[in-house]
């Protein structure tokens, strides 16, 4: 199993195709692994890693407190995500490389291309999280943690994780640090860094991530996929479109997208000049 120590965090990788290097970071909110680009939503209809493997390196991996990939109890940002990537990057020996986000991994794909963008190409972000009723669920569901640890404490979310097959979307009682949280922490303490995070990371009813005055400093290339859903409204994307100064705008909606014409797009913005 390749593992490389990122940003502290032991963070579970795989590497497949040939061509120039392109860093994926998953969809799948708290649970981004690489399984998700073949199994989770449209990813799975769509195909794109299959495709994308025949024409780049492709480089993906289980965001920290997510699948195989260690974690720590720490606020959460935006830029400490993006950091995983960047070290990822480094132990492998790439100085620059595309950069594709899904779902999430749009927040901290751009967050990569701000903080450091002669290392980003071209940006993909596919169907960007985001929109007021995104901002409502994310921030219900941290509220519903906070309340379960506070009325039960941290011994019964240490035992509720251990036994559990499920994840924080699906049960908001784990919380986002399930896989790496332990009894002996100060319960005010790790209840003061899950509101931090919340905050951090979902102060906003469009993509979050960097402010928009960043994005419109930025000068990397960039394909928008539109979602149409609660958590991924088509008007996060159309804010992408505005604000990202090198955009292009695929306005085609979920429905049409398909196996054949989406990665074939996807391939021909990161080929062409």
């Amino acid at each position: 199993m390749p593992v490389a120590v990122c940003d502290g965090i032991e963070t579970y990788y795989e590497v497949s195709g040939e061509g120039p290097p392109l860093l994926l970071f998953s969809p799948g909110g708290f649970n981004a692994t690489i399984g998700n680009w073949t199994s989770f939503g449209i990813y799975r209809r769509l195909r794109l890693l299959d495709r994308l493997r025949e024409r780049f390196t492709c480089v993906a991996f289980d965001k920290r407190e997510s699948g195989r990939s260690g974690g720590r109890v720490e606020p959460l940002t935006w830029e400490r995500y993006a950091r995983q990537g960047a070290e990822l990057l480094d132990a492998l020996g790439i100085a620059r490389a595309h950069v594709m986000g899904g779902c999430i991994g749009c927040s901290i794909a751009l967050t990569l291309a701000v903080e450091q963008p002669s290392r980003v190409a071209k940006l993909v972000l596919y169907s960007p999280a985001g929109g007021p009723r995104y901002r409502l669920t994310q921030q219900a569901r941290f509220a519903e943690h906070v309340a379960y640890v506070r009325e039960h404490g941290l011994d019964a979310l240490v035992a509720l994780a251990r036994g559990s097959e499920e994840t924080f979307a699906r049960d908001p009682r784990l919380g986002p640090f399930a896989a790496v949280v332990t009894a002996d922490l100060d319960v005010d303490r790790y209840l003061a860094t899950v509101e931090a995070s919340v905050r951090a990371l979902f102060d906003r009813d469009t993509v979050p991530g960097p402010a928009p005055e960043a994005l419109m400093e930025l000068r990397v290339p960039a394909l928008v996929v539109p979602g149409h859903d609660p958590s991924h409204a088509t008007s996060a994307a159309r804010y992408l479109e505005e604000c990202l100064p090198q955009c292009e705008y695929w306005d085609v909606m979920p429905d049409e997208q398909t196996a054949a014409n989406a990665p074939a797009r996807v391939l021909d913005f990161l080929a062409a000049g």
